[in-house]
């Protein structure tokens, strides 16, 4: 394997003095993406302001009806899975914290694709004010190029239920495929902006990039404002959260909103708050009532999915299902993860490393040995209501 991997160095490198001149940015990312690190390839960025202010009161697990003991579990499952941080809310108290690898709170982590739920969250603000007029929009309102083309009849709402009908790229390494260009490229809406229907939009659902992206041009083209603006302004002050960073494609250029936006890791416990409460946080109506509700209607042609968001218990990658009804995850590739439970109001964030997200991490488990042992929980069959023929079989 050794040899192998020398010669396809040796061909890439060749590849590179033959292009890098042409193109010597994305080559340099290349490059980095293969053997170097993220901190390094995320450049340049662009800041996305905070309110910098004071984190959730801090309160006993038993306060809240939470057993530390199942808390130090979940603590225990998470160390072993290499995490960053595990951080658990409940009633917009922050019950339980604990970090590895020298990290804390207020430590700046990729936020993997966490950072897409910003995106419709960001739209739902656009939508509250009038900026963009109903979800169902055709994108060809907003972008100009694809006012007369067959791909502006997509709506926003298909965008933010990955089902806009564009062909998704294969995965792939090589350098002249889109799915690099998308990823690694000095301009990414033109790769994406190239990208041809392969289905009828709202018809089928594909996890690619592009949606997400064309989403925040959207925003952008609505708004007036640059996404990074648009996001400090809509969001992110009104959460309190530390400052942020979006990396660009180039100086001036086009931020990532499908992933990789750099914030402090116990801030994404304030999103999580925003979405538990339908779009209020700490009082304060960030969203109108209502938008986190249609964020978790099902994608068509994927029933486990929202609007970024991972909703119901199928297709989950543990050995039992989730042990409440409501719990949505919002997650994606890499390591970290937002269990919520609105009926609970509870919220659990797990930060890990994007390389762990391996085939054996249990997806319920953590958030199922702190869910049993609330002492208020309640399992589905035993709530008022229930169906007793689910419960007592042949009734």
């Amino acid at each position: 394997m050794r040899g192998i991997w020398k010669w396809v160095v040796l061909v890439l490198a060749i590849v590179a003095v033959l292009a890098g001149a042409r193109d010597p940015s994305f080559w340099h990312r290349y490059f980095l993406a293969l053997f170097g690190s993220s901190d390094s390839l995320y450049q340049p960025r662009e800041q996305v302001a905070g309110g910098n202010e004071p984190p959730a009161p801090r309160v006993a697990p038993e306060v809240e009806s939470l057993d530390p003991q199942a808390l130090q579990a979940a603590a225990d499952y998470a160390g072993e899975q290499d995490s960053t941080a595990l951080i658990v809310s409940r009633h917009e108290h922050i019950v339980f914290e604990k970090y590895w690898h020298g990290t804390g709170f207020d430590t700046v982590e990729d936020g993997q694709s966490l950072s897409r739920v910003v995106v419709a969250l960001a739209v739902g603000v656009a939508l509250s004010r009038r900026q963009i007029h109903w979800p169902e929009e055709p994108i060809g309102n907003f972008i100009t190029q694809w006012k007369d083309d067959p791909r502006g009849a997509i709506t926003i709402n298909q965008l933010l239920k990955m089902s806009s009908g564009l062909r998704a790229p294969e995965p792939s390494l090589a350098p002249w495929k889109s799915s690099v260009r998308g990823a690694l490229g000095a301009n990414i809406d033109a790769v994406h902006l190239d990208a041809p229907l392969a289905s009828k939009p709202g018809s089928t659902w594909a996890d690619q990039s592009a949606d997400p992206q064309l989403a925040a041009m959207v925003l952008e083209r609505a708004t007036g404002m640059r996404y990074a603006q648009f996001v400090s302004q809509a969001l992110w002050r009104r959460l309190g959260a530390g400052d942020a960073w979006l990396w660009l494609d180039r100086a001036g250029g086009a931020a990532h909103a499908d992933c990789c936006m750099l914030a402090r890791q116990g801030d994404w416990i304030r999103l999580a708050e925003l979405l538990i409460r339908d779009g209020n946080y700490r009082g304060d109506e960030v969203i109108r009532p209502g938008w986190v509700a249609r964020m978790l209607v099902p994608a068509p042609g994927n029933e486990s999915y929202g609007s970024y968001i991972r909703i119901g218990k199928k297709n989950v990658a543990g050995t039992e299902p989730y042990a409440v009804d409501d719990l949505f995850v919002v997650e994606g590739q890499g390591g970290n993860r937002l269990w919520l439970v609105p009926s609970m109001q509870l919220a659990i964030l797990r930060m890990a490393p994007e390389s762990r997200d391996g085939r054996d991490f249990e997806d319920t488990r953590i958030p199922n040995l702190i869910i049993r042992a609330a002492r208020d929980y309640q399992p589905p069959l035993a709530r008022p209501g229930a169906d007793i023929s689910r419960m007592v079989p042949g009734h």
